[in-house]
């Protein structure tokens, strides 16, 4: 399989508000930028969006190394948290709603066709891929704004 790198990332303004996300994909040097946004969303929303775009443009089964400033989307991937809330009818273990079902079952279907390999980056701390996601994503909720 090829290997391929994901980073990503998700901004709102306001939580709901207009809201952007950006990923870069990067495969033997080469790198394709995505962007997009919504009206009205959160933050949360736009980082599950952006790891969902990356991989949506994917053509093949590949082990992806996705890197990702949100705890929300690696601690969910990595310690089997969304697999429990599908597993339970998209019901944490405190027997609340899980937030996003939508977006985490088309996640987790995703994830059935790649090797994700999850890497928690931390935020706004000169990871140049990881400010350039942010900068993509800044600017998408600012069009909308």
């Amino acid at each position: 399989m090829k290997t391929v790198t994901l980073y990503t990332d998700g901004a709102c303004s306001g939580n709901p508000g207009p809201g952007g996300w950006g990923a870069i994909l990067e495969y033997q040097g080469h790198e394709l930028e995505l962007s997009g946004g919504e009206q009205s969303t959160t933050n949360n929303r736009m980082e599950l969006t952006a790891v969902i775009q990356g991989l949506k443009r994917l053509k093949e089964p590949c082990v992806v190394e996705l890197y990702s400033d949100s705890k929300y989307v690696i601690d969910a991937l990595e310690k089997g948290w969304a697999v429990n809330w599908q597993r339970r009818g998209w019901v944490k273990g405190d027997k609340k709603p899980a937030l996003n079902p939508d977006l985490w079952q088309e996640l987790l279907d995703l994830a059935k066709i790649h090797d994700l390999r999850c890497h928690w980056v931390k935020g706004h701390a000169q990871n140049p891929k990881n400010e350039r996601c942010d900068a993509l994503a800044v600017a998408q909720w600012k069009k909308l704004k």
